[in-house]
């Protein structure tokens, strides 16, 4: 029997109680036996500098991956892929039997247009977008939700989504955890500063 697994990618630097949250809503409003958190080496977009290593991030990851149905993954340092689009196609070639639908946040689609290949993402699985705080209008104007309008199904087709022939993607309006890794590196760099200094 095929499992029905979402993909939530990202350099989870560090990861956080909004990562649990989205997956934990996934599970339940998409139907999904299991979320694979694939974490990425390095985000080609994001700079070098600040990011932690990464056996670093994999074990906060796995730290914060509370629950039984979340696989923490290296899978993308085990292919030596670096695009998501590129990650994505090798999954989906390497396990047939399994269904995989695309995690991200609202903030993520906002930009998505800026990935390498990104329309490929669509063409490739289906994807569900999770709203975020002030996120969710940037999101559904930018290019990406533009592009493929059409294939938007009804927030209420959740638990089809991962069975949809791709492309198919719906917005998920559910009340999630505020936290962001940005934040969270932002008082972690205070607290050494105020230690340092004190």
């Amino acid at each position: 029997m095929a499992r029905r697994i979402g993909i939530l990618g990202g350099s989870f630097n560090p990861a956080h109680r909004g990562h649990l949250d989205l997956s934990l809503a996934a599970i339940h409003r998409l139907g999904l036996d299991q979320i694979w958190w694939m974490v990425s080496p390095q985000n080609p977009l994001k700079p070098r500098d600040g990011m932690a290593p990464f056996a670093e991030r994999l074990a906060s990851a796995r730290a914060m991956a509370r629950d039984l149905r979340i696989n923490v993954s290296d899978i993308e340092a085990r292919l030596g892929t670096r695009y998501t689009a590129e990650t994505l196609k090798l999954i989906v070639r390497r396990f047939p039997a399994h269904r995989f639908v695309w995690l991200m946040g609202a903030d993520n689609l906002a930009q998505m247009s800026n990935w390498k290949d990104w329309q490929q993402i669509f063409h490739l699985l289906p994807i569900a977008v999770f709203a975020r705080p002030s996120y969710s209008f940037m999101a559904l104007a930018a290019k990406a939700a533009r592009r493929f309008a059409q294939y938007r199904l009804k927030e209420g087709a959740g638990r089809k989504l991962v069975m949809a022939a791709p492309p198919a993607w719906l917005f998920v309006h559910a009340r999630l955890n505020p936290t962001s890794a940005t934040e969270i590196r932002k008082r972690r760099s205070k607290t050494r500063n105020a230690t340092t200094k004190g």
